[in-house]
């Protein structure tokens, strides 16, 4: 679990609160949202704005989130920016961050479309938070050591420094952490074309999908089959389907096991390919590629990739701890033909994509569908519709029959 005994903050004044780090190192503020424990890993993210995105965000189940802008909670909470979905549908999100680290939390919520305080949300789906934090010295120490296990403790789970400590050591750590189980859809949906005129369709893996995904793509005509991550080939192919997406996600790819090998099997049937965040790591793991435990990860949304084969620069946004470990050679020889890493990171060189020379397989570790975040490579949308029309894509019936 990664929140425990959570109740409502006293009504009236804020308590004590406490982020506690596996190193021992305890930062004292103030608590908000829902009171108790949350446990998780410590991570960082320079977004400036978007956090009701980040925290709706399945990617970021299991994590407890320092926000380096100084001042959260001036656009409150909406009911049409969730990444997640609540009780059914996407009405303002559910959020899965474990916690939230801030330095000041506004006193007011100031936009249009606002609905209610951040506070006020956090506390309905008991979300901790604490306050009054210097998160410039938490991010530093953060960058120096890496990301590592943390805790916020408030009301009466804010005890001994000793046993809270031990409470965050305790925990599982990321590494070695299989997660998509617990965000993936209980069943199938669907999400039509706005004009109900679905020129393609596709099947979405959902290993911990952002609401905004299945949207860019219907926008684009095409009907997107939602579904859970246990799903098989078979499952797949009874949907008819002309292309398959792999989603973001949390948790270590080392252990994704079933969506690696759904993966190969996807690509051995030739169907159109592409995945993004987590999904990438998937693609390369079937590529053959390895993957690795970064130090802090990236996430925000100012983060700069450039596509190898044009020298292109996107501005992107990410959320991701772990990425693909950089092949020997600039092109390699898979089963389904030649691969290569076609985008890189401008700050660190990380593998921010990688694709199947042919073109029928593609995948990047940034989020096209931004959410928030710029919209710099939403082209990438386009261009896995065109891959979709390709007259080479073979047909459902041609490929159920090669089973």
């Amino acid at each position: 679990m990664t929140s425990q005994t959570s109740t409502p903050a006293p009504h009236g004044g804020r308590g004590p609160a406490a982020l506690v780090l596996e190193d021992g190192r305890i930062h004292r503020g103030t608590a908000f949202g829902a009171t108790g424990t949350a446990l998780g890993e410590a991570v960082f993210t320079t977004a400036m704005s978007g956090y009701q995105e980040t925290m709706t965000d399945p990617s970021y189940h299991r994590q407890i989130v320092v926000t380096t802008a100084p001042q959260i909670g001036n656009t409150g909470w909406n009911d049409e920016d969730g990444e997640s979905l609540l009780d059914g549908d996407d009405r303002g999100g559910r959020i899965w961050v474990s916690g939230l680290v801030i330095r000041d939390l506004s006193r007011r919520a100031s936009n249009f479309r606002a609905r209610r305080t951040l506070e006020d949300e956090m506390i309905a789906q008991d979300a901790i938070g604490i306050a009054d934090i210097d998160t410039r010295s938490v991010v530093r120490h953060i960058r120096e050591l890496g990301a590592m296990k943390a805790g916020i403790f408030s009301g009466a789970d804010l005890t001994d420094d000793e046993s809270m400590i031990a409470t965050v050591r305790a925990q599982e750590s990321m590494a070695g952490a299989s997660l998509s189980e617990e965000v993936t859809t209980d069943k199938p949906y669907v999400v039509e074309p706005e004009d109900g005129q679905a020129r393609y369709s596709v099947a979405a893996l959902d290993l911990g999908i952002k609401s905004n995904t299945p949207r860019l793509l219907a926008e684009r005509g095409v009907r997107v089959h939602v579904i859970p991550a246990s799903s098989t080939l078979s499952d797949i192919l009874d949907l008819d389907v002309d292309g398959v997406f792999l989603s973001n996600g949390p948790g270590d790819p080392a252990t994704a096991g079933a969506a690696v090998h759904l993966t190969k099997e996807v690509l051995s049937q030739g169907i159109p390919f592409f995945g993004i965040c987590f999904g990438n790591q998937i693609l390369g793991r079937a590529l053959g590629l390895e993957t690795y435990k970064m130090r802090f990860g990236h996430r925000g949304t100012n983060i700069p990739v450039v596509e190898k084969a044009t020298g292109n620069v996107a501005i992107t946004s990410q959320n991701h701890g772990f990425a693909l470990r950089d092949p020997e050679t600039e092109s390699w020889e898979t089963p389904w033909g030649a691969a290569t890493v076609t985008h890189v990171c401008a700050n660190d060189g990380t593998v921010e994509g990688v694709a199947l020379t042919d073109g029928s397989a593609f995948s990047v570790q940034y989020h096209p569908e931004a959410a928030a975040g710029p919209r710099d490579a939403t082209d990438l949308f386009d261009r896995f519709v065109s891959l979709l029309g390709s007259s080479d894509a073979g047909s459902a019936d041609t490929r159920k029959g090669a089973l």
